[in-house]
């Protein structure tokens, strides 16, 4: 449990806008929740128990994709979006599912035992960003039904993953709407939110019936500053979207999710 002496020392409201502000322009930016930067804050900064972390990095999650996706209209118009509703559909066939399993795994999971699975899935995030979302759109990898087929099996891991970490699971969805649906990155950042949303709302949900739930009302003013931090990034984020190359961000943000892999298993 998280030591109510240090609360007014590691829970200042200016390092909580000032998080929620980078990491929600991050998430603006590229069309990720930011939940991979924002986990290792809250554990390491903030020090919340780790079920702990993942539910308020869930509901971050949640401000920070509900508003990137309106934000990024400049550049991905939101028609543009919902014309492909097949894919976002093929995709939340699965993870909806996932989404579900997987917040139910983590609240039955040990405390050391979920800060090691975060650390791994952080390294393996870091390696989809640097291999994924570097791919220029081209030819999708496969077509029909076996394009169906793996995206919802695709849909269904990046569900879990979502959950047990409280991410939007961009990291993973980008990558694969480019490589497997051959979508643009741009317009793939944008899909991954639209996808996100529900498969978050349906992973918070099944969060919302543990009793860490309530961790959210006994920290309203730390979240209610963390979001309107959140919100101004995903703002500044949109209005930097195709200004920033992914050859320079995207190795950069790799590098952070290490880093932050490392704390997270030394927290254990």
């Amino acid at each position: 449990m998280t030591d109510p002496a240090n609360t007014s020392s590691t829970r200042s409201q200016p390092a909580a806008f000032a998080g929620g502000t980078i990491i929600g322009m991050l998430g603006g930016l590229i069309g990720l929740g930011g939940a991979e930067f924002r986990l290792p804050l809250l554990i390491g900064l903030f020090h919340f128990a780790a079920l702990e972390a993942v539910i308020l990095n869930k509901a971050m999650s949640l401000v920070v994709v509900a508003t990137a996706l309106p934000f990024r209209a400049a550049t991905v118009p939101l028609s543009e979006v919902a014309s492909h509703w097949p894919i976002m559909a093929n995709l939340l066939a699965g993870s909806l599912l996932g989404a579900w399993f997987g917040a139910g795994w983590a609240t039955r999971l040990k405390s050391e035992t979920l800060y090691r699975v975060i650390a791994t899935l952080l390294v393996l995030i870091a390696i989809a960003l640097v291999f994924g979302h570097g791919a220029a759109a081209g030819q999708p990898l496969l077509t029909g039904a076996l394009q169906f087929i793996a995206g919802v099996i695709a849909g269904f891991c990046i569900g879990i993953v979502a959950s047990l970490l409280g991410v939007a699971g961009g990291e993973l969805l980008i990558p694969t709407l480019v490589l497997l649906f051959g979508a643009d990155i741009k317009l793939a950042g944008s899909l991954s939110l639209a996808v996100s949303l529900p498969t978050m709302i349906v992973g918070f949900a099944r969060y919302s019936q543990d009793s860490s739930f309530a961790i959210l009302g006994k920290n309203r003013m730390f979240v209610a500053v963390m979001a309107a931090g959140s919100i101004l990034g995903t703002f500044l984020g949109g209005q930097l979207l195709g200004l920033v190359p992914n050859t320079f961000l995207l190795p950069l943000l790799a590098v952070i999710l290490l880093i932050s892999a490392v704390k997270v298993w030394r927290h254990s």
